[in-house]
């Protein structure tokens, strides 16, 4: 009921505000205020890629694209383009643990290491008995405490050398506990590449650990398996193609994924789960990709083609516009432009004021950009890089625009609703791009420039930064670089984009988790050594941070 009312106060306020408009205008807006409210709805759950909602969410953009006369642009003549998101590894539930015929529940009760060979023991074995032959216990309450005050103590690291020096002795599996009052913070980490260990190692978590310790001369029977496998969701992007038969296309994009519940812990809200709506984050620059479509369509310049895409996989780290960068169903060398769309519903109508990215990748974008009339001032942004799809053009030697209307306190939270979008600012947005494009036609193909590299994450925990650009769709061990910024440390090193990046001092690098760990370690002014894969070969880099 509360949801009803509010879309009826947001529809009484908008046919106040169109009366002053022309129909064509009015239509406009009325067509972004049903796509916000459609795609913003309960019902979608989030839009979290691989999920009901998100499937909900794309069928409503085929049907739009359809309705504005698109043509399919995607795998095997459909609109839809499907790709896979490797989210590491996942215990199966065919992993289980029996000790002393108490069945232990998996995370809570124990987890086995990422890392860890899948097998089954069945054994009977005690802490006081690490021999040739049987299944070894570990506590690491002595550890912990003589490296208290150690910085550089990487406790992976031990645990690591652990595993192999019982292997080598012939242990048929490790099991580790901790009885001690410091906190390890282990947990399970399916993103954890490592290189696999050649016995089960398995983490028995607090409540266990005490019931060890407190009888270490007594002999468990235990039972366990250990059984993993990859952790595979799916992503869909929806492409849609206007054929105006041009040398040259112009493409639009917008994500139309958001956070769901929250699951993959990228919310700002610390509550009960709760859906994230993200009506501008981005159900606002979706409803403005799909208006656009329909106005290209219908009186767009014929200079060009336009490829409409709405990608999902954003907000897990550019997954789909980087799919489709890799795998694009029309050629990038007649592509003219691309222009991006992220959180552009809440324009203020004190402020009057919108950001412009990507303004350094072209040296016409100045002149495109600028009208005798100004409805809003334009605050520029030069870098083709940013926490949105368009960076993943901007890698192809593509210039790019990035439409962004600021952030807020709503940004990743439930609070995130349609209520609070600015439709007609929305709505001036819409009508300003289609201007540019115009604009745009009367110019030769757009000259590419690089620009300066920022970073494309929006929840950074650390104090220093190497200065890359992560590839977060990278699957294997360590951290690929995707880019690398003129000027900053991994530069100065020597490190390119391509490399892998294994090691950084002490640290071994297996994940994005285990790079932001190491990189929290160091503060501005240290030295260290970094070591990447580079092909078949292993360099190593002295790194001032």
């Amino acid at each position: 009921m509360k949801s009803f009312f509010l879309l009826l106060l947001t529809l009484i306020s908008i046919s106040v505000s169109a009366q002053k408009l022309n129909k064509q205008d009015k239509l406009s807006l009325q067509n972004i205020t049903a796509h916000v409210t459609f795609l913003a709805d309960d019902k979608l759950e989030g839009r979290r890629t691989g999920t009901k909602g998100e499937e909900l969410a794309y069928q409503y953009i085929v049907e739009q694209f359809q309705k504005n006369g698109l043509l399919p642009k995607g795998d095997n003549g459909s609109f839809l383009q499907q790709f896979e998101i490797n989210e590491g590894k996942q215990m199966l539930p065919t992993t289980f643990f029996i000790l002393d015929e108490e069945h232990l529940k998996a995370e809570k009760d124990f987890f086995v290491f990422s890392w860890s060979v899948n097998g089954t023991v069945e054994a009977a074995s005690s802490p006081n008995l690490n021999e040739s032959g049987n299944v070894w216990f570990w506590d690491l309450k002595d550890l912990l405490q003589e490296n208290e005050s150690n910085p550089h103590f990487d406790l992976m690291n031990a645990i690591r050398s652990k595993e192999k020096d019982a292997a080598k002795k012939g242990a048929t599996a490790l099991l580790i506990y901790n009885s001690g009052t410091k906190e390890t913070m282990l947990k399970y980490d399916g993103k954890d590449r490592s290189t696999l260990s050649t016995i089960p190692v398995v983490y028995l978590q607090k409540r266990i650990a005490d019931k060890i310790a407190a009888d270490p001369a007594h002999t468990f029977d235990l039972k366990f398996k250990a059984d993993q496998g990859e952790k595979i969701r799916k992503g869909t992007n929806v492409v849609g193609y206007i054929d105006n038969s041009a040398s040259t296309t112009i493409i639009i994009g917008a994500h139309f994924d958001h956070l769901g519940y929250g699951e993959d812990h990228n919310s700002r809200y610390t509550g009960e789960p709760a859906i994230h709506n993200g009506a501008d984050d981005n159900a606002s620059g979706t409803a403005a990709l799909i208006e656009l479509s329909r106005l290209l369509k219908k009186e767009g310049t014929k200079t060009f083609n336009y490829l409409v895409i709405a990608f999902s996989g954003e907000e897990l780290g550019l997954y789909g516009s980087k799919y489709y960068t890799d795998h694009p169903t029309v050629s990038f060398s007649d592509v003219n432009y691309m222009v991006n769309m992220d959180m552009v519903g809440r324009y203020s109508d004190s402020a009057k004021a919108i950001t412009i990215g990507g303004v350094g990748t072209s040296p016409a974008w100045g002149t495109l950009l600028n009208e005798k009339k100004p409805v809003f001032t334009i605050k520029v942004d030069s870098s083709g890089t940013g926490p949105s799809d368009h960076t993943s053009f901007y890698r192809k030697d593509i210039p790019v625009l990035f439409f962004f209307t600021g952030l807020h306190n709503d940004y990743h939270k439930p609070s995130d609703d349609y209520d609070k979008i600015n439709f007609m600012g929305e709505l001036i947005i819409v009508k300003y791009i289609s201007r540019v494009i115009e604009r745009s036609s009367k110019q030769p193909k757009l000259a590419f420039t690089k620009t300066k590299e920022q970073q494309t994450t929006t929840s950074a925990r650390f104090t220093v930064s190497m200065g890359i650009m992560p590839d977060y769709t990278f699957s294997g061990s360590g951290v690929k670089v995707d880019g690398v910024s003129d000027g900053r440390a991994a530069q100065k090193a020597g490190i390119k984009t391509g490399d892998v990046v294994i090691k950084l001092g002490d640290f071994a690098i297996t994940s994005m988790e285990s790079y932001m760990q190491a990189l929290a370690k160091f503060k501005k002014g240290d030295a260290t050594k970094v070591k990447v894969k580079r092909g078949n070969d292993e360099l190593e880099f002295d790194i001032t941070f």
